[in-house]
């Protein structure tokens, strides 16, 4: 099977980030079947399982990092994916191989008729992911929650550490009780046995996650912390505080004061998994050492071309708070900008400092969620806000390039799949960030 043969297979199936399908329990049935058709590779390896509203996916690249820095042979699954859906598993930081996951693919395909269901598309990439890394052997799987975390196709596993970065405003209706809600979806994740690293530390949320009986619970703020949190040339400067140790002026190469936060949490899950403090000379190399695509990343100069796949209200508040803190230019900014139909546009342009930028390019994903990019312009311009609609994410990055200046800042933000088309654009014309 080729790739793309393997890619056709997935596409027939559904794909529930598309059609916001409701996941229940009865899904992980369907992903224990699965898994049990294949040999339950999920039991093969210690899982380090990595949930939050906002932060998550830098966690688990920073955790990963950190473990492989330490020696580690480390198995990453994330979502979603910026360019290629190998990015999605990876093993020691390299995506797997188109081959081996058109391989792997051929077998699911192969044991789907003996199910009795059939799965959803990412059910069938949480399999070969899983599948991938016990073939492998690997030492350890740093595993992202898809949506939330208890219904995820994700937790079929029992992890030794269970990671909870923040409770924020996504994936909800915004109903009465909605925080406690998500709380109770994301414990979920929590098993028997697993230490809990707990970054949200709104106090009557405590409860809901001490309720699925952890066996130690870390906490943000009293276990763990970032105390020290500086600007520096390509990222941050950090000290961070663990329960086994503090660790001064570390290097963190992302950016943003969120990355710090970010930091705290993930050395203080790596040292639960290993049981015991890590050397400064892994710290340093695995923090400076995390790359994440689209995740603030600086793809060009003259004009300053920056892309961040904020998604959600923290997450776009996170990114505007990175602009003003770090990246001030004398010239225009231009935004341009997409998301998915069911955010709150107004709310979205709001906390993404839309009032600050001088012309928004609003652009749309080619995904059915995508919130069509006139829709979205005409809710700018009601916030007063001036508007081009270009539907197209690599002309809308081609149009805003064309009228920066070289001391201008031209930002792609929204979504991922908004700035994962524009991310590819770039590379196309201009070639990989520098």
């Amino acid at each position: 099977m080729t790739l793309d043969r393997a890619l056709a297979y997935l596409d027939r199936h559904i794909n529930r980030a598309v059609t916001r399908e409701k996941i229940d329990d009865s899904a992980l049935d369907n992903m224990r079947a699965l898994a049990r058709a294949i040999g339950d590779p999920q039991q093969d390896m210690a899982v380090i399982q990595v949930t939050g509203t906002n932060g998550k996916g830098s966690t688990s690249t920073m955790i990963s990092s950190l473990l492989g820095a330490l020696g580690l042979t480390v198995g990453t699954y994330g979502s979603p994916h910026v360019s290629s859906i190998t990015e999605r598993i990876q093993r020691n930081g390299e995506p797997i191989d188109p081959a081996e996951l058109a391989e792997i693919v051929a077998v699911l395909e192969a044991v789907e008729p003996s199910l009795g269901f059939r799965p959803s598309w990412f059910e069938l990439m949480t399999a070969a992911a899983y599948r991938y890394f016990a073939d492998s052997a690997v030492d350890v799987a740093v595993v992202e929650v898809g949506m939330l975390g208890r219904f995820d196709a994700t937790s079929i596993v029992d992890p030794r550490v269970a990671v909870v970065t923040n409770v924020g405003y996504d994936h909800t209706d915004g109903r009465e009780g909605w925080r406690r809600a998500i709380a109770w979806e994301k414990a979920g994740i929590i098993k028997p046995g697993t230490v809990l690293c707990l970054g949200e530390t709104e106090p009557e949320l405590e409860e809901v996650f001490i309720a699925e009986g952890p066996a130690e619970i870390l906490r943000r703020g009293t276990d763990f912390d970032c105390v020290e949190n500086l600007l520096a040339v390509g990222g941050r400067a950090v000290t961070l505080r663990t329960p086994t140790a503090l660790y001064e002026d570390v290097f963190v190469s992302l950016h943003g004061p969120h990355q710090g936060d970010n930091a705290a949490i993930a050395l203080a899950a790596a040292e639960a998994f290993v049981g015991t403090a890590l050397s400064d000379e892994v710290v340093t190399e695995g923090f400076a050492n995390v790359r994440i695509p689209a995740r603030f990343e600086v793809l060009g100069y003259d004009p300053l071309v920056i892309v961040d796949g904020a998604h959600n209200p923290d997450g776009a508040e996170a990114a505007a708070t990175t602009l003003d803190d770090g990246f001030s230019v004398s010239g225009r900014r231009i935004l341009v900008v997409g998301m998915m139909e069911e955010k709150d546009a107004a709310w979205m342009l709001e906390s993404l400092g839309a009032g600050a930028a001088d012309l928004l390019i609003c652009t749309q994903a080619s995904t059915p969620r995508a919130m069509d990019a006139g829709a979205l312009a005409e809710v700018a311009r009601e916030e007063g806000h001036e508007a081009e609609v270009i539907a197209d994410p690599a002309a809308a990055l081609d149009r805003a390039l064309a009228i920066a200046a070289p001391e201008d800042l031209v930002f792609g933000t929204g979504s991922l799949y908004v700035v994962g088309a524009i991310r590819d654009a770039w590379i196309a014309r201009h070639g990989a960030s520098r």
